[in-house]
């Protein structure tokens, strides 16, 4: 009597569902940044992409605006795949059109920084709508650049006398103490100083030890650093136990105060231009340069391995015109397969 075979095929192994969002936060200004006008997250917003890129794309999709972008944490805050894979995922993702890398200067003057960011689109957008964007976040950082927050007179400076009122009445007889209260509007030095505790949990400070040491703290934003600055520097190299972090953060203040920077002179403009304050950066190589120069994401030279290949509709189109979604991803897969 024959048995019937109950065993079946195996399913095909779908693309596991992300992470939750454990990837950590950047440097202040680095990190990633969503692009305006995205729609709803749909169940199907990667479908169109490969395994890799799928998975990649989701979790990247569900970090918080500021995570790190960079590919050893993206390989370290999820268990599928290594730096090698991230890396290549991230350029293909470029491809694609969910993303652009760009260095970006913040502050003015003699405090400006250049920082990395990483352009987030849920939906894939064409080359056309990246060089549009990316030409107007330029635009809008070097007509209106990001200052440093303005620092507010330390609550130690006593404030302007009122003039008085006239008297109507008798005074009252009973005079109440004024009570110390906590500032209605905290200064710079003092929120770094509470910050000092979540960044490293051996300074913990309480209130009163930020009220005392406000005063050192402010002395730091007086030579032109900033919260994160003095926080990095205060928690650097730290011993292994830590007695007093009032006595510790103390002489911290004191021994790494840094210098007066000494007021320079504003260069000349040349030719009637201004330094460019954003810069898009290679997805494969890092190479920066102006967002005209890049296509789908890379450089000149990044792209000659995929100008190699056969043509397909998708590389004879003319500028300005929509990519058709199903040829792009054609020629992603091609070059995919060619790494």
């Amino acid at each position: 009597m024959a048995t019937q075979n109950f065993s079946s095929a195996l399913p095909t192994p779908t693309v596991p569902a992300p992470a939750p969002t454990v990837c950590p936060k950047a440097s202040p200004g680095y990190g990633k940044r969503s692009v305006p006008d995205q729609r709803p997250p749909r169940a199907d917003d990667f479908a169109f992409l490969p395994d890799r890129e799928q998975y990649i794309a989701g979790y990247v999709d569900q970090l918080p605006e500021g995570s790190a972008m960079n590919i050893k944490w993206l390989a370290k805050c999820q268990p599928l795949y290594g730096q090698m894979a991230v890396g290549s995922a991230l350029r293909a993702l470029g491809v694609a059109g969910h993303l652009r890398q760009a260095r970006c200067a913040v502050g003015d003057g003699d405090n400006v920084r250049w920082v990395t960011r990483t352009f987030w689109s849920r939906m894939a957008r064409d080359n056309e709508w990246w060089n549009t964007f990316l030409t107007a976040e330029a635009g809008h950082r070097l007509h209106q650049p990001e200052p440093a927050p303005a620092t507010p007179p330390p609550p130690w400076v006593p404030a302007e006398p009122a003039a008085p009122a006239t008297p109507e009445a008798p005074a009252p007889a009973l005079v109440v103490p004024q009570q110390r209260t906590a500032p209605a509007d905290p200064s710079p030095a003092y929120l770094a100083l509470t910050r000092l505790g979540p960044a490293d949990r051996r300074l913990g400070l309480s209130e009163e030890d930020c009220r005392e040491l406000e005063e050192s703290a402010a002395e730091w934003f007086a030579r032109g650093v900033d919260a994160d600055y003095l926080i990095h520097t205060v928690t650097a190299g730290l011993p292994a136990t830590i007695d007093s972090p009032l006595g510790f953060v103390r002489k911290r203040l004191i021994t790494k105060l840094p210098p007066h920077r000494p007021a320079a002179a504003a260069p000349a403009p040349q030719s009637g231009t201004s330094a460019p304050r954003l810069m898009v950066e290679c997805t494969d190589c890092g190479a920066p340069g102006k967002a005209e120069a890049f296509r789908d994401g890379l450089c000149g030279p990044c792209r000659e391995p995929a100008q190699a290949t056969p043509a397909d509709p998708a590389s004879t189109e003319e500028p300005g015109i929509e990519r058709d979604i199903q040829a792009h991803v054609k020629r992603l897969r091609e070059q995919l397969r060619l790494r």
